[in-house]
């Protein structure tokens, strides 16, 4: 069941995670989206075009970090829209991986929707990956 619009107040934090990414995660990624660039794979490869390290897909990043936001929301049917702006690239080390951290909070509500904008925070390595994440769900109005 999802959460009732009317139980909702700007600045409330409504989902936490901490997300691990593998190099075992990148290559399932791969497969099920079809791209294959080597610089989320082969650490030469990042190296020759001036990458630290081998990157998480963008794409993996931003569908990992909304995943909290949809599970407290009942499921992805709620969401109406959901934006972000690549910031910084996660390196993803051969042998500890990286670790997301997931904030989300109410930044915005829509009384005549019956919506919220949540606002993710999304940290690796002590920095945001993703700028202006912003998750728009719909909620069962307080009529309902």
């Amino acid at each position: 069941m999802s959460p009732r619009f009317g139980e909702l107040t700007v600045g409330d934090v409504v989902a936490e995670a901490t997300l691990d990414l593998s190099r075992d995660s990148l290559v399932r990624y791969a497969g099920a989206s079809g791209d294959f660039n080597p610089i989320h794979y082969r650490d030469d490869v990042a190296a020759s075009v001036g990458l630290p390290g081998v990157l998480a897909h963008g794409m993996l990043t931003m569908g990992a970090a909304v995943q909290p936001v949809v599970e407290w929301a009942g499921g992805a049917a709620h969401v109406v829209d959901y934006q972000v702006r690549f910031t910084r690239p996660v390196v993803v080390d051969p042998a500890t991986g990286a670790r997301l951290e997931v904030s989300a909070k109410v930044g915005a509500l829509d009384a005549e929707k019956a919506t919220a904008r949540i606002d993710l925070t999304v940290r690796y390595d002590e920095a945001t990956v993703l700028g202006k994440a912003q998750v728009v769900v719909s909620l069962e109005s307080d009529a309902s």
